[in-house]
């Protein structure tokens, strides 16, 4: 049986394979020309490239691994004459889905320990910084391709194709399905469940002109909140003007907004000291600026916590898959 599922399984396998051996030899080349550096502007393509190759690699494994593993023998009819060779159902499911466990797991550790190696470097500047525009591997769409919880999505995504594959047992629509239902998971989770694994800190600054990033207004130039400066490598989940009373200001109050000197179409924008000096007012006020957010010594345990969701998702698709091998004829 292990050497049937192999006989099945290389052609796809061989090609992600491939594929991580031609993404490690471009990180490879490119890795240590990183260290020692203060300014990746010359490597965005690249950055941006790693972090989209381990995104797609779990739909890849999800879509072409996953779906037609059991679907391609349930449309063909050979997983009948495979029962009738003295291999029982779950014999058969069991080398399946552990053999494609397996090499998606081994596939997205390499990956990660790839990309996590070459980004290093940016990754540590980032931590120390916030001033240069570059997210930290807290940040939502970094964090998912740092790490071990590639190995996660991955290992769920196979789960979730022979799940699907053997609910609809047609290889078309799982694959959609599949596709659909993995990016639907990989939007919620980081949204709605990463920044509750552990219970954000919450901090209450004073505001002061020299702490104000950024000022965001609307369409009529009112202005509806403003940024502060927070922790160099956390991720802020949020960052709100408070009253004194505690509750949560936008838009500020009419005192800022009567002081914001206006723009200029001739003159340009306002001198950045006058802008400094209205916010200014709002300490003066007892307005006071909170941030929440998950600090960037949280990384490994967050990376711990969402790999152990990932593969108790993962464990529960295929407890599923062999309650549905039952009605499978």
């Amino acid at each position: 049986m292990t050497w049937l599922t192999w006989r099945q399984f290389r052609m796809p396998a061989l090609s992600v394979f491939a594929g991580l051996i031609a993404i490690a030899v471009v990180l490879a080349i490119t890795g240590p020309d990183l260290v020692g550096r203060t300014n990746f502007s010359d490597q965005d393509t690249l950055f941006t490239g790693t972090i989209l190759a381990l995104y797609l690699l779990p739909a890849v494994i999800g879509v072409f691994w996953g779906v037609p593993m059991i679907t391609r023998e349930l449309e063909s009819g050979t997983h009948s004459l495979v029962w009738n060779q003295t291999v029982t159902r779950k014999r058969w499911l069991a080398t399946k889905v552990g053999f494609g466990l397996l090499a998606a797991m081994v596939a997205a550790g390499l990956l990660g320990w790839a990309v996590s190696w070459w980004a290093s470097p940016i990754d540590a500047l980032s931590a120390v910084q916030t001033d240069r525009g570059t997210m930290s591997r807290m940040a939502p769409v970094v964090f998912g391709a740092r790490g071990i919880v590639p190995i996660g999505y991955a290992a769920f995504a196979l789960a979730l194709g022979v799940a699907i594959g053997m609910l609809l047992r047609r290889t078309v629509a799982a694959m959609a399905v599949t596709l659909v239902t993995l990016v639907a998971v990989l939007l919620l989770v980081p949204n709605f469940v990463r920044p509750y694994l552990l219970p954000p800190q919450t901090e209450t600054i004073a505001i002061t002109g020299e702490n104000i990033t950024n000022i965001t207004g609307d369409e009529t130039g009112d202005i509806l909140e403003i940024g502060m400066r927070h922790q160099a490598g956390a991720w802020v989940l949020a960052n709100e003007t408070v009253d004194p009373a505690g509750n949560v200001v936008s838009p500020l109050p009419d005192f800022v907004q009567t002081c914001v000197p206006r723009p200029s179409r001739d003159a340009g924008p306002p001198p950045h000291g006058s802008l400094e000096a209205c916010m200014a007012q709002l300490g003066t006020h007892g307005y006071q600026q909170r941030l929440t957010y998950q600090p960037g010594s949280r990384f490994w345990p967050l990376q711990w916590l969402e790999l152990a969701l990932y593969l108790a998702l993962t464990a529960l698709l295929t407890w599923f898959c062999f309650r549905r091998l039952r009605h499978l004829s």
